[in-house]
């Protein structure tokens, strides 16, 4: 089969799964009886992650260099590296709700490489000068995994403000643990009210898979959340919290190989392009929020607002500065 139809192929089968998917991770949340959704989702991610992964080789057999040169590549490329993430929080968290979240960007991503773009923007085309060099797959790959992987920390903190519904809620216990087998205990506030003392016979919980307690404030100023949900909150807040620690090393690494690459190229390791200054202010968001858990403790809201901020904050330096202005990347379609 021609290489070109088989990308044709691919790219529109990853989309279809993937919407297959995302509905099945829904109808798994509304309904968590139904069994085998948990099965049906995963098999559907892995599978949609096979069908980009064919893309990208097919197209990189075909031009003959690695397929990170476009927008519809870098796109796609992206969306493999968040289904690939998703199996890791999928993995640490033992939990299905993962993919209510991925399971939608990672569709819409693909939809817009698929089925908007024009269709010369999808076409290989000979690298430029610039970016003939070895340097082409260590930075950009490196790059586009590290977004991949900070958006879906993202992701599960947002998770996390929804779940939570936007209280506060002071998570008892250290940030690095093994996620929903800790024990820890949940106190609920309003924002600005004080925490109050409670008597465990007024108002206690217990978890029935890890023997944590839920303790609340008063009816007269508590939001009251199931046992579940706080457990839920508690697995999104540390997974969250990991998937970020495992993203921001890979953004430090695609940084630092962007720079030497930059020296070979322009002959300046920093020229503060927009690209450049985009990538140090994701960097700088991520290292207060990683620097807030690790020394200030912080837990909960605070983090998982600053994590949302941070998701934004790499959908501009990803696409947003190219559309802003002309820099030294723009040769990439974006990327």
């Amino acid at each position: 089969m021609d290489l070109v139809k088989l990308q044709g192929i691919l790219d529109n089968a990853s989309f279809a799964v993937l919407f297959i998917t995302m509905l099945v991770y829904w109808i798994g949340a509304a309904f968590p009886n139904l069994p085998y959704l948990e099965i049906v989702g995963s098999t559907g991610m892995a599978i949609a992650n096979l069908c980009i992964a064919a893309l990208l080789g097919a197209r990189w057999l075909e031009a003959g260099y690695f397929p990170l040169s476009n927008l519809y590549e870098s796109l796609f490329f992206l969306t493999w590296g968040i289904t690939t993430m998703h199996f890791v929080a999928e993995r640490m968290s033992r939990n299905r709700l993962v993919g209510v979240v991925t399971a939608p960007i990672s569709m819409s991503i693909a939809a817009f490489a698929a089925l908007t773009l024009p269709k010369e923007m999808q076409v290989s085309e000979p690298l430029v000068p610039a970016l003939k060099s070895n340097w082409l797959m260590m930075h950009v790959s490196v790059m586009m995994l590290s977004y991949a992987t900070l958006m879906v920390g993202s992701l599960l903190a947002i998770a996390f403000l929804v779940v939570t519904r936007g209280q506060e809620i002071e998570l008892k216990g250290s940030s690095v643990g093994t996620g929903s087998y800790r024990d820890r205990k949940y106190q609920l506030r309003k924002a600005g009210e004080p925490i109050g003392e409670v008597l465990a016979t007024e108002a206690t919980a217990v978890f029935s898979n890890n023997g944590s307690v839920a303790v609340m404030e008063p009816p007269a100023i508590a939001v009251v959340l199931s046992p579940q949900r706080l457990s839920l909150a508690d697995t999104l807040d540390n997974i969250s919290y990991r998937i970020i620690g495992l993203g921001f090393p890979l953004l430090t690494i695609g940084i630092i190989a962007g720079a030497v690459w930059a020296n070979e190229a322009w002959g300046s390791y920093w020229s503060w392009d927009p690209k450049e200054t985009w990538a140090l202010i994701t960097w700088l968001v991520f290292a207060a929020y990683l620097h807030a858990r690790i020394t200030k403790g912080w837990q909960g809201r605070r983090p998982a607002l600053l994590a949302a901020a941070g998701f934004l904050v790499v959908w501009v330096c990803y696409l947003g500065v190219n559309l802003l202005g002309k820099g030294l990347h723009s040769y990439g379609w974006f990327f």
